[in-house]
């Protein structure tokens, strides 16, 4: 499988991509800046320059044609205000998701993150336009009839040794490993499990091969 990687220098993002090409598929890992490129190749991807925010849907369209499936693993990070929450958080998986409907990619997994439904949409504060910003974009994607979509919302993340093991649910506490988050994003793409849920992932005592089948 060709599965194209938004935010591909990110650490989900090469978990993911190491997964994917030592199991003998092509992880396309797009990112925006060319220095990262020796990166991502070195996790076995090949590197896709695109911008989320500046380009359009013609150009990112253009970059994931021929992909099986688009991960959206993007994230404006830490440090970084409001605004870029919305242009990227927000606006870079819309853009995702409609470039792939023009490219003719049907299948779109969404990192987005725990309840982000919970957003005060009153509040300015940096943290509750994250969860704005996730949460309208999950919607979008939702929205997209041509899309067989799946939305995984994360708990906290750790940068600890993966376990292997998950707990899924519709309100689940918790953290969890970057690795395992990746895992689970694997296994959604080869089984082709998951279409049409939405659900929180955090550590827990369930194989992750387990979990996916039961989606």
């Amino acid at each position: 499988m060709k599965i194209a990687i938004a935010g591909g220098h990110g650490k989900i993002a090469r978990h993911l991509s190491r997964l994917l090409s030592t199991n003998g598929h092509e992880p396309w890992a797009l990112i925006r800046n060319a220095d990262h490129a020796a990166d991502v190749e070195s996790d076995g991807a090949r590197a896709i320059i695109v911008d989320l925010e500046h380009d359009g849907d013609d150009a990112v369209a253009e970059a994931i044609t021929g992909a099986d499936a688009v991960v959206f693993a993007a994230g404006a990070g830490e440090g970084s205000g409001a605004a870029r929450k919305l242009t990227l958080d927000r606006g870079g998986a819309i853009l995702l998701a409609d470039a792939a409907v023009q490219a003719g990619v049907r299948r779109y997994v969404m990192v987005s993150a725990r309840r982000a439904d919970t957003f005060d949409p009153d509040s300015d504060d940096v943290f509750q336009v994250y969860l704005r910003a996730k949460s309208e974009a999950d919607a979008a994607v939702r929205a997209h009839d041509d899309l067989d979509w799946t939305i995984v919302r994360p708990g906290g993340l750790t940068d600890d040794e993966g376990t292997g093991r998950v707990q899924v649910g519709d309100d689940v506490s918790g953290t969890i490993p970057r690795a395992d988050v990746a895992a689970v994003l694997y296994a959604l793409l080869v089984t082709g499990r998951g279409v049409g849920a939405q659900f929180e992932l955090v550590s827990g005592d369930a194989p992750i091969a387990e979990v996916v089948a039961g989606l």
